[in-house]
């Protein structure tokens, strides 16, 4: 019997991909990089995230309001506000739930519920999803909390993998991890990834947006991010990158505080966060005294009722914001008393149309036309593109639309 007949024969057995290189289709991945302040891609220290821009689409993206992590991540899968969304602030209450608070640390679905997020939707859809850390990833949405003294969480959705935050795990751990996800066989390996890197908000708060430690942040992330890249380029796998960031960030010190304590008796509310605003309720039988301080004019400082605040936010109808919002001047901060020690920093969480709240959006791949700087947009808008990169139909009760988009998509 010939050879070339008998070598024929057996790889005629072998599956395509033993025999030629597995074609690969696009995957989306959706990276944070949070604090990272829109003007920070003009400081020279990120020729990565520079070079994607250039080769892509890039904006000064306009945050939710208010300018927190949580409220904004949840904002950016969601496509709603976090009026709408449910996560209204990183810390705040519920009447349905009298005497909890919800934390960055709380993962029962019920403060998560009010949204859908786009690995859900997706998953739903039989798109394989995979998290790399995102706030509300690691909650089973949909369901609910196990009743004591169970553990856990009962029915919901989460994506097909999916790590709960530790800091401690290295950027290079999670750039690792999502390689290592790409490099599984196509009928387990995700089409839609989320990833997450914390750096440069923890240098902008300790430091502030213009110290040295901070740049040696961003050119630590645009390492990062490089080193996924060339990750992805070497097992030949296309992807569609979708870089924003949550919030900017400003400079702040103890010398710009508004004290509270100065402004009304604290016998009459409670404090359930301050810093850039602060959410504050009554205590019983001192509404009027505390509305009556409240409204008095602050160089600083502008204080609501939760009915009265400008519509402008789109803030205010869910129940959870808080019954009195005060919000701070750019730059200033508003505390329980005056700080007994000097210091500066960076802080967020202020009027989101403030140019030191802009945040960073970059998207370049094979299904994005290289199309530049684009006008400003809300980041609720960024749910659309990513709907639209992974094939999943426009969500018509989202807040933001695909519009920013319409032309810079390769079909």
């Amino acid at each position: 019997m010939r050879f070339d007949f008998v070598l024929a024969a057996l790889l005629a057995l072998l599956p395509f991909h033993a025999i030629a290189e597995e074609i690969r289709k696009p995957v989306t991945i959706l990276v944070s990089i949070d604090g990272f302040r829109a003007d920070y891609l003009e400081r020279g220290v990120t020729p990565t995230l520079s070079r994607l821009a250039q080769g892509g689409i890039s904006a000064a993206m306009r945050p939710s309001f208010p300018s927190k992590t949580f409220p904004n991540h949840w904002a950016i899968v969601t496509g709603k506000v976090p009026d709408r969304n449910g996560i209204v602030a990183n810390r705040f209450e519920d009447p349905h739930r009298p005497g909890e608070t919800f934390t960055m640390a709380s993962d029962d679905p019920f403060w998560w519920n009010e949204a859908e997020p786009i690995w859900v939707a997706a998953e739903k859809a039989g798109i394989r999803t995979a998290a790399m850390f995102w706030p509300g990833s690691n909650i089973a949405w949909g369901g609910v909390q196990a009743p004591k003294p169970a553990h856990g969480q009962i029915g919901g959705t989460r994506p097909q993998d999916w790590q709960h935050f530790d800091g401690s795990i290295t950027p290079l751990q999670r750039v690792e991890t999502v390689l290592d996800w790409m490099r599984r066989p196509a009928g387990i390996r995700p089409r839609f990834i989320t990833l997450y890197f914390d750096e440069v908000d923890t240098a902008g708060h300790t430091y502030g947006p213009d110290d040295a430690h901070t740049m040696q942040a961003l050119a630590d992330v645009d390492g990062d991010v490089g080193r996924l890249v060339e990750g992805l380029r070497a097992l030949r796998q296309p992807v569609n990158l979708v870089i924003v960031a949550d919030h900017g960030m400003a400079a702040i010190s103890s010398e710009r505080v508004i004290a509270l304590d100065t402004v009304a008796n604290p016998k009459w509310y409670r404090l359930i966060e301050s810093g850039p605003f602060a959410g504050l309720a009554p205590t019983p039988g001192n509404e009027k005294k505390l509305a009556k301080a409240l409204a008095k004019p602050n160089a600083h400082m502008e204080c609501w009722p939760r009915e009265a605040i400008p519509a402008r936010f789109h803030y205010g109808s869910n129940p959870r914001v808080f019954p009195y919002f005060c919000l701070a001047q750019t730059g200033w901060q508003i505390l329980a008393t005056k700080p007994g020690k000097a210091s500066t920093g960076g802080a967020h969480g202020y009027d989101n149309t403030a140019p030191e709240m802009a945040a960073l959006f970059v998207a370049n791949g094979p299904s994005i036309a290289v199309a530049g700087r684009l006008p400003g947009f809300a980041n609720v808008d960024v749910t659309a593109l990513l709907r639209d990169l992974i094939g999943l139909p426009a969500d018509p009760h989202a807040d933001g639309s695909g519009a920013p988009f319409r032309g810079v998509l390769r079909r």
